[in-house]
């Protein structure tokens, strides 16, 4: 290319990047390309273009061939290796990181991206020697407080809490409109015992103060909204983690049987990368939106053009949420739930769902939000999100107390080891000298590195527990639930509790020890324990941790008779019973609505509100007093009553039963595929019933019927237990 082009070129080039003219920018780089393949500033910034469209997998090619050319320019890297992170293909991020600091090791910005890289995969050693060589060679605001950042969410994850807390509030006074730090703080404060309710709750609204007051006077009034009090409303969920992450264990059921004579439900999905879960939640929502990429006031806006009524956060102080776009008031009433055990300190934000005792009674100056007190458990609880069908697997069925076989008691933890605090690790070694013989399992990330695993094992012999009788587990998706037949007796860290893994262990059979604590965080046991009526396994003192551990190890066999019976137990109590909590959950979104409108409608005038009350309740129509007919989302957009996937089902069975049987072949791998179509799409059918409506004796026959032409007897007897079990509790 002749010189002058290349100048022109070059400034039509940054002319574009400058004016953020993506589209332009783009066909300059692929003008450019063709007449000069190698050039290096056209490959740098093709892919960076691309990705600020969003056109993602068109930016990951234009960077593989850039790399193909230029595989030793760091600036390139790294911005290959951004958009790889974004898309959560953070194995094949690392090494371009780890060749940017092999290129560029005197910059602090290779150290940080390694070290965000580092964290994304668990390999906090690393990451947290990354963010030290970072802060060592920072020379500008931006560089140091992205090290303090890197090195607090690393010193986290390997137990150094209160170092974490103070790196995040150096980082804040450094730059105090960065909100990932207050984020950051908020989520390190729930484990560190120093830290109480008033001081956590001080550090939320910090955040609120920070944000918000700019924000304010442009909150839209919401006039178009008012109108019947008893109109379908628009209910929308926020959140980053409608994927294989904890807190679908507890909305699946929701999004699935919300009331649709009452509510319209969206989803509004924060996260940048879907898999088979997110594929789920796209079937259950009546409207499935992407908000990843976006700015928060870009959200906001993109919500209200839904018309939501009512916005509920699922993510709180969490990665990835949407706070910011509800601090611009994104619809009348917003409402946050279950992310975050505390509060968001935003006062854009209306109600916090709860209930009676995992907040105790003096708990409201702890929020900005009014709490809104369900009768019953804040959550309810769905097993096996990752793999539904899981849950009819005889692996995964209760055992014997592995006690019997062991000759000792196994004392154990799943929990994030961030949870694991010096105080939590020193009781718990309390707990085995107590107990003789007994030994303690850790599951955690980070375990499966042999260096890692040491460093831990040296830690807890510092705080009194002897190496010797520690189990260090790796964390294996894979593995989820197949832990607890190793554990006699799980142990519940403080103050901040299990929440997820508390419900597995209970689910699993496993009884559990926890401490009474004085907020949401430390007492999600606490709730848990009582609403399953297993009271006496909570602990008031350090001391009465210790007695109830010992009691309960006392007698193998009392203990392997609790265990065969905890899963009934669980399952028929209001922590697993969708319907209870779907309705009380709809009762709630509907009085938030009422205030609401009468608040709009008679603002400043509480007595001219409460009449508005009186007069609307009579109207409530009368239908809505029974329990809604189950639906089921055949795909995004589609949903059909439980009765007519029934039909459609069984016509799939007839087809099948009519067609060819399957063909036998001698090898496991042959004979366990379906060679029929109709067969196949039996099975995929009788799936998305399951999901939508757990243990459906219908869906469950069909698949018997589906194991039984593939002769898979003992799958097939399994399914037909399990339908069976279910029609009894129908009648």
């Amino acid at each position: 290319m002749h010189t002058k082009n290349t100048e022109q070129y070059a400034s039509r080039l940054h002319a574009a990047l400058v004016a953020a003219d993506w589209l332009l920018l783009t066909r300059l780089c692929r003008q450019v390309l063709r007449k000069n393949s190698r050039d290096l500033k056209a490959h740098r910034l093709l892919g960076f273009a691309l990705s600020k469209q969003r056109k993602f997998e068109a930016a990951l090619q234009a960077y593989r061939q850039a790399h193909a050319y230029w595989p030793g320019d760091a600036e390139l890297l790294i911005n290959y290796a951004n958009v790889l992170i974004e898309q959560a293909q953070n194995q094949d991020a690392l090494p371009l990181l780890e060749e940017v600091c092999k290129l560029r090791p005197q910059e602090a910005i290779s150290w940080i991206k390694l070290a965000e890289c580092c964290y994304l995969m668990t390999l906090h050693g690393k990451g947290f020697e990354a963010s030290q060589k970072a802060a060592a060679l920072a020379t500008t605001l931006e560089d140091r407080t992205s090290a303090l950042t890197q090195s607090a969410i690393h010193r986290r994850e390997l137990g150094q809490v209160r170092e974490a807390i103070q790196d995040c509030e150096t980082a804040i006074a450094l730059r105090p409109n960065d909100p990932g730090n207050y984020t950051n703080k908020l989520l390190f404060m729930l484990a560190d015992p120093h830290v109480s309710a008033e001081q956590l709750s001080a550090a939320a609204r910090q955040f609120g103060d920070t944000f918000e007051p700019t924000l304010q006077p442009s909150w839209p009034r919401f006039e178009e909204h008012r109108g019947l009090p008893w109109r379908r409303l628009k209910v929308g969920f926020l959140s980053p983690d409608f994927r294989a992450h904890a807190v679908m264990y507890f909305t699946e059921g929701l999004l699935a049987q919300l009331d649709r004579r009452q509510f319209e439900v969206f989803a509004f999905y924060l996260f940048p990368k879907s898999d088979h879960v997110t594929e789920r939640v796209e079937r259950h929502a009546d409207n499935f939106v992407r908000l990843a990429g976006f700015s928060p006031q870009q959200q906001a806006e993109l919500i209200r053009a839904q018309g939501i009524d009512i916005l509920i956060d699922l993510a709180g102080h969490t990665g990835h949420n949407g706070l910011l776009a509800m601090a611009h008031k994104a619809a009348p009433v917003q409402v946050t739930w279950l992310g975050f055990p505390a509060t968001t300190g935003l006062s854009a934000v209306d109600y916090k769902f709860t209930d009676e005792v995992t907040d105790p009674p003096d708990a409201q100056d702890q929020y900005t939000e009014q709490l809104y007190r369900l009768p019953t458990l804040f959550a309810c609880y769905r097993p096996m999100s990752r793999n539904p069908l899981w849950r009819y697997q005889p692996r995964y069925q209760v055992r014997p107390t592995p006690a019997l076989e062991n000759g000792f008691i196994t004392f154990g933890s799943c929990n994030n080891l961030g949870k694991l605090t010096d105080e939590v690790l020193g009781l718990w070694g309390r707990v085995l000298e107590a107990v003789p013989h007994s030994r303690l399992l850790i599951e955690g990330k980070g375990m499966e590195r042999p260096d890692f695993a040491n460093t831990y094992r040296q830690r807890c012999l510092g705080l009194g527990l002897d190496p010797a009788r520690l189990d260090l587990v790796p964390l294996d998706t894979n593995n989820q639930y197949l832990t607890y037949h190793r554990i006699d007796i799980a142990l519940d860290p403080f103050p901040l509790t299990g929440g997820t893994t508390t419900f597995d262990v209970l689910w699993m059979g496993v009884p559990i020890v926890s401490m009474v604590g004085d907020s949401f965080k430390s007492r999600m046991g606490v709730s848990l324990l009582t609403y399953l009526g297993r009271t006496e396994w909570l602990a008031g003192s350090p001391e009465d941790y210790v007695r109830i551990a010992c009691a309960l190890a006392s007698d193998t066999q009392a203990l392997h008779a609790l265990r065969q019976g905890l899963r009934a137990e669980v399952e028929t109590s209001v922590l697993m019973r969708e319907d209870i909590f779907n309705h009380h959950f709809g009762e709630g979104l509907r009085v938030m609505w009422l205030r609401w409108l009468a608040q709009a409608e008679h603002p400043n005038d509480a007595q001219a509100q409460a009449q508005a009350l009186e007069s609307w309740l009579p109207g409530l129509p009368e239908e809505w007093s029974r329990p809604p007919t189950p639906g089921v989302g055949l795909r995004p957009g589609q949903r059909v009553t439980l009765g007519e996937a029934h039909e459609r089902l069984q016509m799939l069975v007839n087809k099948a039963k009519e067609s060819p049987p399957p063909q036998r072949a001698e090898s496991v791998s042959a004979a366990t595929k379906m060679e029929s179509q109709h067969w196949i799409a039996v099975t995929e059918l009788a799936e998305i019933v399951l999901n939508a409506v757990p243990h459906d004796p219908v869906a469950l026959a069909c698949l018997a019927e589906v194991e039984h032409a593939h002769g898979h007897t003992e799958f097939a007897v399994t399914y037909l237990r399990y339908a069976t079990e279910a029609m009894k509790n129908l009648v």
